[in-house]
Protein backbone atom coordinates (compact mmCIF):
# COMPACT_ATOMS: atom_id res chain seq x y z
CA UNK A 1 0.00 0.00 0.00
CA UNK A 2 2.60 2.42 0.90
CA UNK A 3 4.09 2.13 -2.87
CA UNK A 4 0.80 3.17 -4.09
CA UNK A 5 0.68 6.04 -2.27
CA UNK A 6 4.27 7.46 -2.75
CA UNK A 7 2.99 8.90 -5.96
CA UNK A 8 0.27 11.06 -4.07
CA UNK A 9 1.78 12.85 -1.33
CA UNK A 10 3.18 16.09 -1.32
CA UNK A 11 7.20 15.69 -1.48
CA UNK A 12 7.55 17.75 2.15
CA UNK A 13 5.03 14.79 3.35
CA UNK A 14 7.20 12.07 2.24
CA UNK A 15 8.74 9.04 5.30
CA UNK A 16 12.08 9.72 6.16
CA UNK A 17 14.27 6.98 6.59
CA UNK A 18 13.07 4.08 8.75
CA UNK A 19 13.99 4.00 12.69
CA UNK A 20 15.09 8.32 11.95
CA UNK A 21 12.56 10.22 13.36
CA UNK A 22 12.68 13.73 11.28
CA UNK A 23 11.66 16.89 12.40
CA UNK A 24 7.93 17.10 10.60
CA UNK A 25 5.98 20.79 9.74
CA UNK A 26 2.61 20.48 11.07
CA UNK A 27 0.98 20.74 7.96
CA UNK A 28 2.71 18.01 5.74
CA UNK A 29 2.22 15.82 9.00
CA UNK A 30 -1.55 16.60 8.45
CA UNK A 31 -0.72 15.71 4.71
CA UNK A 32 0.25 12.57 4.83
CA UNK A 33 -1.74 11.58 7.86
CA UNK A 34 -4.91 12.65 5.86
CA UNK A 35 -4.29 10.60 2.70
CA UNK A 36 -2.43 7.49 4.60
CA UNK A 37 -6.44 7.87 6.69
CA UNK A 38 -8.51 8.16 3.41
CA UNK A 39 -6.30 5.17 1.52
CA UNK A 40 -7.19 3.12 4.58
CA UNK A 41 -10.51 3.97 5.25
CA UNK A 42 -11.67 4.47 1.42
CA UNK A 43 -13.09 7.52 1.93
CA UNK A 44 -11.75 10.72 3.63
CA UNK A 45 -13.55 12.59 6.35
CA UNK A 46 -15.12 9.44 8.19
CA UNK A 47 -15.89 10.91 11.79
CA UNK A 48 -15.46 7.20 13.52
CA UNK A 49 -12.38 5.82 12.75
CA UNK A 50 -12.64 1.94 11.61
CA UNK A 51 -10.82 -0.36 12.67
CA UNK A 52 -9.09 -2.70 10.11
CA UNK A 53 -8.21 -6.84 10.49
CA UNK A 54 -5.74 -8.34 12.23
CA UNK A 55 -3.61 -8.17 15.32
CA UNK A 56 -1.05 -6.03 15.92
CA UNK A 57 1.15 -8.90 17.65
CA UNK A 58 1.14 -6.53 20.50
CA UNK A 59 0.28 -7.13 23.85
CA UNK A 60 -2.93 -8.05 25.10
CA UNK A 61 -4.34 -9.28 21.84
CA UNK A 62 -4.90 -5.61 20.47
CA UNK A 63 -5.78 -5.06 17.03
CA UNK A 64 -3.41 -2.54 14.92
CA UNK A 65 -5.08 0.78 15.41
CA UNK A 66 -4.60 4.10 13.83
CA UNK A 67 -3.80 6.60 16.21
CA UNK A 68 -7.40 8.55 15.96
CA UNK A 69 -8.53 4.77 16.49
CA UNK A 70 -7.06 4.62 20.03
CA UNK A 71 -8.15 8.27 20.67
CA UNK A 72 -11.98 7.62 20.07
CA UNK A 73 -11.76 4.39 22.06
CA UNK A 74 -9.83 5.93 24.69
CA UNK A 75 -12.37 8.71 24.97
CA UNK A 76 -15.22 6.91 27.15
CA UNK A 77 -12.31 6.36 29.73
CA UNK A 78 -12.46 10.05 30.47
CA UNK A 79 -16.17 10.15 30.65
CA UNK A 80 -16.53 11.81 27.22
CA UNK A 81 -18.82 11.18 24.22
CA UNK A 82 -16.71 10.79 21.10
CA UNK A 83 -19.18 11.62 18.94
CA UNK A 84 -19.39 14.63 20.35
CA UNK A 85 -15.99 15.44 21.10
CA UNK A 86 -13.60 13.55 18.98
CA UNK A 87 -14.25 16.20 16.02
CA UNK A 88 -12.49 19.32 17.86
CA UNK A 89 -9.58 16.74 19.06
CA UNK A 90 -9.79 15.23 15.75
CA UNK A 91 -9.01 19.11 14.64
CA UNK A 92 -6.93 20.47 17.86
CA UNK A 93 -4.18 17.53 16.78
CA UNK A 94 -4.27 17.64 13.23
CA UNK A 95 -3.18 20.77 13.12
CA UNK A 96 -0.85 20.69 16.56
CA UNK A 97 1.01 17.26 15.15
CA UNK A 98 -0.97 16.03 12.06
CA UNK A 99 -1.46 12.82 14.35
CA UNK A 100 2.47 11.95 14.06
CA UNK A 101 4.17 10.48 16.98
CA UNK A 102 7.58 11.78 16.14
CA UNK A 103 6.23 15.70 14.90
CA UNK A 104 8.54 17.90 16.61
CA UNK A 105 9.10 21.88 16.93
CA UNK A 106 12.48 22.89 16.81
CA UNK A 107 11.96 25.91 18.31
CA UNK A 108 9.20 25.56 21.40
CA UNK A 109 10.67 21.30 21.51
CA UNK A 110 7.62 20.68 21.44
CA UNK A 111 6.85 16.65 20.54
CA UNK A 112 4.20 14.09 19.56
CA UNK A 113 0.83 14.06 19.00
CA UNK A 114 -0.03 16.23 21.41
CA UNK A 115 2.86 18.42 21.16
CA UNK A 116 4.08 18.09 24.93
CA UNK A 117 7.07 21.16 26.07
CA UNK A 118 9.04 19.49 26.97
CA UNK A 119 8.34 15.86 25.45
CA UNK A 120 9.89 13.77 28.48
CA UNK A 121 6.67 15.29 30.54
CA UNK A 122 4.64 12.40 28.30
CA UNK A 123 6.90 9.73 30.54
CA UNK A 124 4.81 10.13 32.85
CA UNK A 125 2.09 8.06 31.04
CA UNK A 126 4.11 5.35 30.32
CA UNK A 127 7.48 4.18 29.26
CA UNK A 128 7.42 4.47 25.30
CA UNK A 129 6.38 8.37 25.34
CA UNK A 130 8.91 8.54 21.81
CA UNK A 131 7.02 6.20 19.72
CA UNK A 132 3.75 5.10 21.10
CA UNK A 133 0.89 6.54 19.97
CA UNK A 134 -1.30 5.06 23.03
CA UNK A 135 1.03 6.72 25.95
CA UNK A 136 0.97 9.68 24.26
CA UNK A 137 -3.02 9.94 23.80
CA UNK A 138 -3.54 8.98 26.94
CA UNK A 139 -0.68 12.12 28.18
CA UNK A 140 -2.97 14.32 25.73
CA UNK A 141 -6.00 13.47 27.11
CA UNK A 142 -5.02 14.04 30.66
CA UNK A 143 -3.58 16.66 29.72
CA UNK A 144 -6.74 18.32 27.95
CA UNK A 145 -8.94 16.60 30.81
CA UNK A 146 -7.15 18.88 33.65
CA UNK A 147 -6.63 22.03 32.01
CA UNK A 148 -9.74 22.79 29.55
CA UNK A 149 -12.41 20.20 30.58
CA UNK A 150 -13.14 18.57 27.60
CA UNK A 151 -11.60 18.47 24.03
CA UNK A 152 -14.12 20.94 22.93
CA UNK A 153 -13.16 23.37 25.05
CA UNK A 154 -9.70 23.15 24.29
CA UNK A 155 -10.23 23.53 20.72
CA UNK A 156 -11.92 27.07 21.55
CA UNK A 157 -9.29 28.22 23.45
CA UNK A 158 -6.56 27.19 20.36
CA UNK A 159 -9.05 28.82 17.93
CA UNK A 160 -9.10 31.75 20.17
CA UNK A 161 -5.90 32.46 21.31
CA UNK A 162 -3.81 30.25 18.98
CA UNK A 163 -2.56 27.72 21.11
CA UNK A 164 -4.02 25.30 23.75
Amino acid sequence: MAGALAGTLPASAAPSAPGSPAVVSAPAAAARSAALDAARSGSPGTVAPSVSGGTSGGSKGRRHQTARQIAWAMMRHFHWSSRRQYPSLNKLWSRESGWNVHASNPYSGAYGIPQAVPGSKMASAGPSWRSSARTQIRWGLRYIRDRYGSPRQAWHHETSVGWY
